[in-house]
């Protein structure tokens, strides 16, 4: 599988170590940046990268997903769920990375570096990969209605007020 990787400062580290790991598990790694500790760096061009590569990568039939990393992971989760079709998650244990494929069918994770150790992060990384979307109904209902939102601004059947 392929896996677009990016990070800020505070999950370089993080990365460089998960990058081996998951090219050591066979996966085909892809580093959307940085390249170099930059204390001041700005992680939403990163991860924005990385979730358009997920995405491009998905369209075109290709089998891929995304991590991306910060010091809590919010704001990487945020930059990535800009991308269309992208459904980035914030996972903290192994049980919401694999409820984020199972139920949300997420394509990209976002992880908190100084939040978890390099082991943790492994564990959700792997479990999140490992995971299968299993196209239950309910689930593939709501996710449609989530990709429906975000190319007409409406859910048929639902009461969505206008977007502004």
């Amino acid at each position: 599988m392929r896996i677009h990787i990016a990070t800020d400062h505070a999950g370089l580290e993080f990365s460089q170590t998960l990058q081996r790991h998951l090219a050591e598990a066979g996966h085909e790694v892809i580093d959307h940046g940085p390249a170099e500790y930059d204390a001041l760096d700005d992680y939403p061009s990163f991860c924005i990268n990385a979730a358009q590569a997920v995405a491009r990568d998905q369209r075109a039939g290709t089998e891929a997903l995304g991590v991306v990393f910060g010091g809590s992971g919010n704001g990487e989760q945020i930059a990535a769920n800009k991308v269309a079709g992208i459904r980035a998650a914030l996972v903290w244990n192994e049980s919401t990375a694999e409820l984020a494929r199972e139920h949300n069918n997420a394509n990209v994770i976002s992880i908190g570096a100084r939040q978890h150790t390099v082991e943790e992060a492994i564990a959700f990384i792997d479990r999140f990969i490992a995971t299968p979307f299993p196209g239950d109904e309910r689930h593939v209902r709501r996710v449609a209605q989530l990709g429906e939102y975000e190319t007409t601004g409406l859910i048929a059947g639902k009461d969505i007020d206008p977007r502004d």
